[in-house]
């Protein structure tokens, strides 16, 4: 059953290599796949069907932050078919993590949404919730899940004039398929089902209302998620998903859905945001001076590439956005980077109260 879900003759190996390095009580465990997380409860898929499965008590105890189970994780459980429940005792390493940063108060940490996918469908709609900065912003995080990303455009059927959005994506992707689908009248739907092949899986990530839920019940051809009728107030559609599943499609595909995000916290993406933004790095990198802040610099290729056209402003200032929001976040997490900003917070305003008595600022 496991081998509907992904389980492969790599993954075998890679288990029993693992199971090798664990002490002899965890070694005579089975391998399953989280298909729901829920508070202090998952659902997986093993060898014998389908389990509800808490954590051991000592894996409960040492886990570290992201290191606990989430949806589309494999483990390693010990199975009780007659109860119909299993202990899970360690997570197989992943080969791919789409994470944020968690909301709330206190020490940043991240937040792991989605484990092993293989492809990461950006979901947006064509309607008034559309939003190029977000994508820009969820195409960075998916980058650095090591996740392949597209960009998935629904309700199409609601878009009277799609060219302006869809010149707004391909203005910010790059090497990324763009599909624009409708769940309505089915326009996309098979073009986006072939991107992906029986056994892998595809996380479908976006905000609220944006129809995640009707796409997967358009690539399934059946009603397996419950679905909202669209507000008048926002043009969103109502929020459906309570909690990320991992479906198997009658056509031996697997899809991941999340619910909705209000906010996507960028977390650890350096790589990512390179990635995302790769027209700037490669812009950046023709500047005459490898510390460019582009602002005043002579030759500064940036500043050029805005002054005809090649780089529009809001992309720029979206780059410049989540540079600080990273920025920020390393600092949270390093004493050191956060005295060597105030150093230099200390000597801009002494910069600026000398320009204020010289006159300079008025």
């Amino acid at each position: 059953m496991i081998d509907d879900y992904g389980w492969s003759q790599a993954l075998r190996q890679q288990f029993q290599t693992h199971s090798d390095a664990q002490v002899p009580a965890d070694r005579d465990l089975s391998p399953a796949r989280v298909t729901v997380q829920q508070r202090g409860a998952y659902q997986i898929v093993t060898p014998l069907g389908e389990m509800i499965a808490h954590l051991s008590g000592r894996f409960g105890h040492t886990a570290v932050d992201g290191g606990y189970p989430v949806t589309g994780d494999w483990v390693a459980a010990a199975l009780r078919p007659g109860e119909g429940s299993a202990t899970i005792h360690w997570v197989l390493p992943r080969r791919s993590a789409f994470t944020r940063k968690a909301a709330g108060p206190g020490r940043p940490v991240g937040q792991v949404v989605a484990a092993n996918a293989d492809l990461a469908f950006l979901v947006s709609s064509l309607n008034a919730d559309f939003n190029a900065r977000r994508i820009e912003r969820y195409l960075t995080t998916a980058w650095e899940s090591g996740a392949s990303p597209a960009v998935v455009l629904t309700k199409a059927d609601l878009c009277a004039d799609r060219q302006g959005p869809l010149t707004e994506v391909e203005a910010v992707v790059s090497r990324v398929p763009i599909h624009v689908v409708s769940a309505v009248t089915g326009e996309g739907i098979e073009s986006l089902r072939n991107s992906f092949a029986p056994g892998q899986t595809a996380v479908l990530l976006g905000s609220s209302g944006v129809g995640k839920s009707s796409l997967v019940n358009a690539l399934a051809g059946a009603e397996l998620m419950a679905t909202g009728e669209i507000r008048e107030d926002d043009a969103r559609g109502r929020h459906t998903t309570t909690h990320r599943e991992l479906l198997l499609l009658p056509n031996g595909r697997l899809v991941l859905d999340t619910p909705g995000m209000r906010e996507l916290g960028l977390w650890q993406s350096e790589s990512g945001l390179a990635t995302a933004f790769a027209d700037i790095e490669a812009l950046a990198a023709e500047c005459r001076f490898t510390d460019c802040r582009h602002e005043t610099e002579p030759a500064c290729a940036v500043r050029a590439a805005m002054a005809v056209g090649r780089l529009s402003q809001e992309r720029w200032d979206s780059w410049k956005k989540l540079q600080r929001e990273l920025a920020y976040l390393d600092r949270k997490d390093d004493p050191a980077l956060q005295a060597q900003n105030r150093k230099i917070w200390v000597q801009r305003n002494k910069q600026y109260r000398a320009g204020k008595k010289r006159g300079d600022w008025d």
